[in-house]
């Protein structure tokens, strides 16, 4: 099977990716939610792990010395891909993540994991970037820890809608920092791939529901 249909497959089974009448944190009325905190089992952190590991053997990412998991979806999911990392393709790669609060006791600090070091190459991984607002506080973070050089940012889904202006949080966050993302998969892919196409016996993706999701994305979707 494609592993773009997988992922998306992997997803709706997981209660992650629903369709029907929501509100997003913009406000904006929208046909199609993804909810990262819906997974909440081993096997399911397993295969989400393998899901952004294949991304980053394939994009040809797996060089990199630390993975990153802004706090606190990006925690789970850094721990994930770096297991599923060392046990399904043999690269052991650091990971890292950082304290919402820094601490004055212990170890101290805010970065727990592997602590950066200069030269290091880092990958953030991300479930959905809506603002952009983690990224922009991790980089910092990261650069103010040590010189280190970020190659990548990996999410689960690329929304592909407009933010303020007329770029995806996405690519603002490529223009600002230039970072190179990856995306498991886009809403236009979802859209393509499951149109029509049964998950367990149930079509999600109907005419009808496409055309929503078509309507959507010609609203508020980048040009």
């Amino acid at each position: 099977m494609d592993a773009k249909l997988e992922f998306i497959k992997f997803m709706v089974r997981s209660g992650v990716l629903t369709f029907g009448d929501f509100t997003a944190k913009s406000g904006r009325k929208t046909p199609y939610f993804v909810n990262t905190g819906k997974y909440r089992t081993g096997a399911q952190l397993a295969q989400l792990g393998e899901h952004y590991a294949r991304c980053i053997v394939d994009n040809h990412l797996e060089g990199a010395t630390l993975l990153f998991g802004p706090a606190y979806k990006g925690i789970p999911l850094s721990v994930a891909c770096a297991s599923a990392l060392y046990l399904n393709h043999g690269v052991d790669m650091g990971y890292a993540f950082n304290r919402k609060e820094a601490k004055d006791h212990g170890e101290g600090g805010v970065i727990v994991g592997m602590q950066p070091q200069d030269g290091d190459h880092v990958i953030i991984i991300e479930d959905v970037i809506t603002a952009g607002t983690s990224v922009r506080e991790t980089v910092p973070l990261l650069k103010a820890a040590a010189d280190v050089k970020i190659d990548a940012l990996v999410i689960s889904v690329d929304r592909m809608e407009r933010g303020q202006g007329d770029l995806s949080a996405v690519q603002e966050v490529e223009q600002e920092f230039g970072i190179p993302t990856y995306a498991l998969v886009t809403t236009r892919e979802i859209i393509e791939l499951l149109h029509n196409h049964p998950v367990d016996g149930k079509v999600v993706i109907d005419d009808a529901m496409r055309a929503r999701m078509e309507d959507y994305l010609a609203r508020y979707g980048v040009k």
